[in-house]
């Protein structure tokens, strides 16, 4: 063979070589992708009973701290009181969210109109009083007596959401409504800390 036909027949052998490789790489990146893809789906796909009522029921109870916190934020006295309310907004609207967009994704019903009254689950109510008791109740105090109640309803609010979420990670079984309900129990137990020392400067 010439040395013309030579560089000709090595040059054709590089080309169809890394034309297979692409080939390989594509079908083994395409492949990977699939597999990731389907290991999603099924993640989202993955719950039961327990997952869906704890989401159902905290979108509920999440709305609930958030109406008392609008009006904490305001009619409180204290500044404290006025950013700690502020919080609870700022923590708990983007959680509900959430928590919606698992039930849309597993294709149970959000549970945003279900209401907080009535509700036989327990953590639902506070001291015994429904939502609307306790709305009634705050709506008609004003300055130091405003933000007693309101702390004081708030941590047995915040009881009944870690009572909740207790639920949830001893029945549930989708990992990520687990580990939510994981970070509402460590962060309503500091906020409930957190009350409690306010409740003893007033």
């Amino acid at each position: 063979m010439n040395p013309m036909r030579r560089r000709l027949a090595a040059s054709a052998t590089a080309v169809a070589l890394a034309v297979t490789l692409a080939a390989c790489s594509s079908s083994t990146e395409t492949g990977d992708a699939r597999s990731a893809g389907a290991s999603s789906q099924a993640s989202v796909a993955t719950h039961n009973d327990a997952d869906t009522q704890f989401a159902q029921l905290m979108i509920v109870h999440h709305q609930g701290a958030i109406e008392m916190a609008e009006l904490a934020v305001d009619r409180a006295s204290s500044p404290e009181v006025k950013a700690l309310a502020q919080r609870i907004q700022a923590a708990q609207g983007p959680e509900i969210d959430l928590m919606t967009g698992w039930l849309d994704a597993w294709g149970e019903d959000t549970g945003h109109d279900m209401g907080m009254d009535g509700m036989d689950m327990g953590g639902m109510d506070m001291d015994g009083m429904s939502q609307s008791d306790v709305m009634g109740e705050l709506d008609a105090l004003e300055g130091t007596e405003f933000d007693r109640a309101f702390l004081e309803r708030m941590v047995a609010h915040h009881r009944g959401a870690i009572e909740m979420s207790e639920h949830e990670k001893a029945d549930g079984s989708n990992p990520d409504a687990m580990a939510l309900a994981g970070t509402i129990i460590d962060a309503q137990t500091a906020e409930i800390t957190e009350m409690q020392n306010l409740l003893g400067g007033l």
